[in-house]
């Protein structure tokens, strides 16, 4: 599940809304919505980002942060390391093949590394 599926999951449910029912509501399919949910499909793109906003009523900073988890929510993600140090190279390669391996502790621990390196979205 992406942090996007997890958020748009969470505000379906507060809501008890269905999927099927948001599917048609939204124009795609329940299929769809249920692999975007799952993270089992791409990021969603900007209009449908939008569509949900405006679905679930989010202004401000709550809209913003839906965009956000858009934007950070591509499950397939590709790397060119060419022209960084062979230690970049090494870390993206070693990250990609021991991801899984990581608890979401660990996995935390990085996270909050990188967001004291500022914005890298």
């Amino acid at each position: 599940m992406t942090p996007f599926g997890r958020k748009v999951r969470e505000l379906r449910k507060t809501r008890k809304i269905s999927q099927k029912q948001m599917a048609k509501d939204l124009g795609v399919s329940a299929a769809y919505l249920s692999a975007l949910e799952h993270g089992h499909r791409g990021r969603p793109s900007w209009a449908l980002v939008q569509q949900i906003i405006t679905y679930f009523d989010l202004i401000w900073d709550n809209a913003e942060d839906l965009e956000e988890l858009a934007r950070l929510s591509h499950p397939k993600m590709s790397i060119d390391t060419a022209g960084l140090s062979p230690e970049a190279t090494k870390l993206v390669n070693m990250l990609s093949r021991n991801i899984h391996r990581l608890s979401i502790d660990e996995i935390n621990q990085i996270l909050r590394f990188l967001e004291k390196k500022g914005d890298l979205s």
